[in-house]
């Protein structure tokens, strides 16, 4: 009989951050990935009628926001290698400009919403339009939460937090990364 996995060593020690934060994270990504998988199988029954309502996307938003949150994470992981290397003001201001990159973020969604409401488009119009606001709309509250994290671990000044706050926020980027390709090019 095998022992079982001590937390403190083996695989587990290679994650950075915390378990139960990993243990969030796979839920999350299992969360998102039953909504894809429900879009796709919603998307199956009316290609036609999904292709026409992914036409009325602000696709050059859809990609300025993924390259705003791949830029994001970037930052982040900088302050991490930065706290490393025991820049603890550089490593501040990297999060700062990671939660910054948050709020374009937020701000461009923020902007698509609206011209899509001003359009008369809502949950209502189509289903697709339920799956993009449910999709998007859930990991805009991620994204949210994203940069209060990145806050509260730029205040905190510790390492494995910082390595913690900072794996959520990769998790919203690799979300953001899969969500955009199948909600806005997927033909």
């Amino acid at each position: 009989m095998s022992a079982a996995p001590d937390p403190d060593g083996g695989v587990w020690a290679e994650l950075p951050g915390d378990l139960m934060m990993w243990v969030l994270i796979a839920s999350e990504l299992l969360v998102f990935g039953a909504g894809l998988a429900s879009f796709l199988a919603v998307r199956a029954t009316d290609p036609e009628g999904f292709a026409a309502a992914q036409d009325l996307l602000d696709r050059t938003a859809g990609a300025l926001n993924t390259m705003v949150l791949i830029t994001s994470g970037y930052a982040a992981a900088a302050a991490i290698a930065a706290r490393r290397a025991g820049a603890r003001g550089k490593a501040r201001l990297r999060l700062g400009a990671a939660a910054l990159f948050g709020a374009v973020f937020l701000a461009i969604k923020a902007h698509e919403y609206a011209a899509k409401i001003a359009e008369g488009i809502d949950t209502e119009t189509h289903p697709f339009f339920t799956f993009y606001y449910l999709l998007t709309g859930f990991h805009a509250a991620h994204v949210v939460a994203g940069i209060v994290i990145l806050g509260l671990i730029a205040l905190r000044d510790d390492l494995h937090t910082m390595e913690t706050g900072v794996a959520f926020w990769h998790m919203v980027d690799l979300v953001w990364v899969l969500l955009f390709p199948v909600i806005y090019l997927l033909r």
